[in-house]
């Protein structure tokens, strides 16, 4: 049995690495896998109720809202008064404006939920910006990059949703556990470009300092953002209502920001077609995860594993660690959603067993997906910045990624070693998981 969920896992890897649909590959060898261990009725069976099951679920709600959400506060228009908030304050010092650029990443992430829309949408913002004042092509592209990362981190988080529903895990104390590693990465990256911009003074050249009244103006900007995420996060842990209802609040409130801002019909439309392709995207991926779940589970592949760390007397931190580093491989050739979809049927009922909280491996998988998004040869917020940026070459944007990858290396290793730092507000806020 655990020979199959094995031959499964890497026939799945081969098909999603020849590029076959990520859905298609993890329900194609979950069915057949399912269908050969017991046979072809009982797999069709499995796969109409678990197709039923995964998209019929009340909270499978926060998907589309939060999309719509993130989409809608994109299309309002504020990345730009972020990111001029930001550099009124702190671009006038060493590496200022890549400060700038990672505050208005993480300001952005908070109402976005997605890396690769926070990459394009600040890319588009800040690096024109940085290109005037001189900055390096490397450190200019490779801040966005990593400051991109920060939206499947700070909540709300569309990949934290999809790691919830998949383990069947409470949103909301994943959205409080990845509050504070947020904050770590935010302040990991500002201190990376500092570091880059002292050794290289010529790649950071300082912006001018903005007067009083600039920065009370660009303050008045950003109000909008400020509010949305206090009312969804302070709705959620101050027990006013739950992930799901927050989502539609959040979707609506967007919604009323963006006509504030007057943003055209055509737009809105534009808008909601947008987000509605990428809710079914997002719910194929579920679907076939679920199949693939299925098949596993049938194996007992996970029981194989606990039963054989148990009688080997193998260490349990010994095991994440190597589950770790399986998933800094893995990031170096699938994209974060591949990764997550592909391991957590095998790795999640593992870690469980042995004893592991599961928000803090859910944080500690997020943040090694981040990784994966700015890891050569297929970071997908590399090819992002690429394609938005033809003109710079892509061993230019992955020369300058290197001390970000070294950050969140780091901070791994303190999320690991202090889980407390993860796991405090959730029970401030929740009580014990």
């Amino acid at each position: 049995m655990m020979l199959s969920a094995g031959l499964g896992f890497i026939i799945a890897l081969a098909l999603i690495f020849v590029r076959v649909p990520i859905a298609i590959a993890l329900a194609v060898v979950g069915f057949v896998g399912y269908a050969m261990l017991n046979s072809l009725s009982p797999a069709f069976s499995v796969m109409g109720l678990t197709a039923m099951g995964s998209t019929m679920s009340y909270n499978l709600a926060v998907v589309p809202l939060f999309i719509l959400m993130g989409n809608l506060v994109a299309g309002a228009g504020i990345s730009q008064e972020l990111y001029r908030a930001a550099q009124v304050f702190v671009g006038h010092r060493r590496g200022g404006l890549g400060i700038a650029t990672v505050l208005s990443c993480g300001g952005f992430a908070a109402v976005c939920g997605s890396s690769v829309a926070t990459a394009v949408t600040m890319g588009r913002v800040a690096i024109p910006s940085m290109r005037s004042y001189g900055y390096a092509d490397s450190l200019s592209t490779a801040t966005v990059a990593a400051g991109g990362t920060l939206g499947i981190l700070i909540p709300p988080s569309i990949i934290m949703v999809i790691y919830g529903i998949t383990t069947e895990t409470h949103i909301g104390m994943l959205f409080a556990a990845g509050i504070i590693p947020g904050l770590i990465g935010v302040a990991g990256y500002a201190a990376a470009v500092n570091w880059v911009a002292r050794r290289h003074p010529d790649r950071a050249p300082r912006a001018e300092r903005a007067t009083g009244p600039e920065k009370r103006h660009a303050l008045k900007n950003v109000w909008a953002v400020c509010a949305l995420f206090i009312l969804v996060l302070g709705g959620i842990y101050g027990g006013f209502f739950t992930a799901t209802e927050a989502s539609g609040i959040g979707a609506c409130g967007a919604l009323v920001f963006a006509i504030m801002r007057r943003t055209p019909l055509r737009e809105l439309v534009q808008i909601m077609r947008i987000s509605a392709e990428t809710t079914a995207i997002l719910f194929a991926l579920i679907i076939g995860a679920s199949v693939f779940s299925e098949f596993v589970n049938l194996t007992g592949a996970h029981q194989g594993v606990l039963a054989v760390v148990r009688d080997g007397n193998l260490s349990p931190v010994m095991v994440m660690v190597v589950i770790c580093l399986i998933y800094v491989l893995l990031g170096c050739v699938l994209d974060s959603l591949a990764m997550m979809l592909l391991t957590l049927p095998m790795f999640f009922p593992i870690v469980v067993g042995l004893g592991f909280d599961p928000i803090w491996f859910g944080i500690m998988v997020v943040m090694l997906v981040e990784i994966g998004l700015i890891t050569p040869p297929i970071g997908m917020n590399l090819f992002v910045l690429k394609s938005i940026l033809p003109d710079v070459r892509l061993i230019t944007i992955i020369q300058g990624v290197v001390p970000f990858i070294a950050v969140d290396i780091l901070r791994i290793l303190l999320i690991a070693l202090i889980p407390a730092l993860t796991l405090f507000l959730p029970g401030l806020f929740f009580g014990p998981s």
